[in-house]
């Protein structure tokens, strides 16, 4: 790891851990600076503003918390719909991590909005990749793609839910309405228009 590599992982752990548990606006460079080790210099010589420092925390986030979530239901089962359903199983488990404050992206989208397109842009970009990931399983299942959309809603209602109550409740209830979805979805399932046959 050279000293480049170094320093910036020491200042976005610094970032991550500021931003996230207080808000972005709450914290100054200064703060960033005295939680890294680094020098304000050098803090800046990395990130010269602190727009390039929260949006390279975002960008971070991102890919770990895809990758995180990706790697969990990949391990979690084989089956194709069980891994759709293993997504809210691992929503559960975030949400009872010390210091859950929700979605870091719709956080700082919160506090920033239409004032950072930089930040809109990242929350945007972290959205998008979630429903396409969402709908590569749905297609593995042999699901319809509209069902990724579903879920996607059942999923992000219980990542600010779970924020506001302090709880993991969301998610399973989000997983139970999930299973709902999936069976009505499925090919013994009614289809679009359609009434289930008693």
């Amino acid at each position: 790891m050279d000293n480049d590599t170094g320093a910036r992982s020491q200042a976005l752990n610094a970032a991550e851990q500021l931003f996230y548990g207080r808000g972005v606006q709450a914290v100054g460079m200064d703060a960033v600076r005295a939680a890294s080790g680094l020098s304000l210099k050098r803090l800046y010589a990395l990130y010269p503003s602190k727009g390039d420092l929260v949006e390279a925390y975002l960008l971070r986030r991102d890919t770990r918390w895809r990758g995180d979530l990706a790697a969990h239901v990949t391990a979690a089962t084989s089956d194709p719909g069980g891994r759709l359903l293993a997504v809210f199983d691992w929503l559960a488990a975030w949400f009872d991590e010390p210091g859950y404050r929700g979605c870091a992206f719709l956080n700082a989208y919160g506090e920033l909005g239409a004032g950072s397109p930089a930040v809109a842009a990242a929350a945007l970009r972290h959205k998008a990749a979630f429903r396409h990931w969402l709908g590569t399983l749905t297609a593995a299942a042999g699901l319809p793609d509209a069902l990724a959309d579903q879920l996607l809603l059942l999923a992000e209602g219980a990542i600010t839910t779970a924020a506001l109550t302090g709880s993991s409740a969301p998610a399973r209830q989000a997983r139970a309405a999930a299973a709902v979805l999936l069976a009505a979805a499925g090919p013994a399932g009614p289809g679009p228009g359609e009434r289930a046959h008693s």
